[in-house]
């Protein structure tokens, strides 16, 4: 499976919201605007702000952590967007995401894993550092689906 995923265009694998905290549910598309995900909602008063509008993660990283014996499917640990084949923890703070659609993003955050971890398990804030994903900004609004490709500049 990771060979295929080496000849991939990065995309979208799933979208993700709530009305606040963890888990998010999938679903199939959303609307973006620069406060970030339409119906997604913040607990904590730090996570609203326009340079952490959208969280995203990479699947292949939920992946090493279930092999290090955790259960995390996409949205489980409150991402926005589960991305496949794009490295979002490489890239570097600035890099421009532009997804089929129109919805342009700005990396613009380190995600570190907080307390909130602990309700999957105590030991998953410390096994995330370096793989927990970005944060994002909002730089055009539109429309995200799944399977949407993402291209970098």
């Amino acid at each position: 499976m990771v060979g295929q995923r080496q000849n991939m265009l990065p995309r979208i694998v799933s979208i993700n919201i709530s009305k606040g905290g963890i888990p998010k549910i999938p679903v199939s598309s959303i609307r973006v605007t620069v406060a970030g995900l339409e119906g997604d909602g913040h607990n904590h008063a730090k996570h609203n702000t326009p340079l952490q509008a959208v969280c995203i993660q990479d699947v292949e990283k939920l992946e090493e952590l279930n092999q290090n014996g955790y259960q995390l499917s996409p949205g489980q640990a409150g991402e926005n967007l589960t991305v496949q084949n794009l490295h979002v923890n490489s890239l570097p703070l600035g890099t421009i995401l532009t997804f089929s659609g129109g919805v342009v993003l700005e990396i613009s955050k380190v995600r570190k894993p907080c307390y909130v971890m602990d309700a999957i398990h105590p030991q998953l804030k410390e096994d995330a550092l370096g793989r927990h994903g970005m944060y994002a900004k909002v730089l055009q609004e539109g429309t995200l689906q799944i399977g949407a490709s993402v291209t970098l500049r």
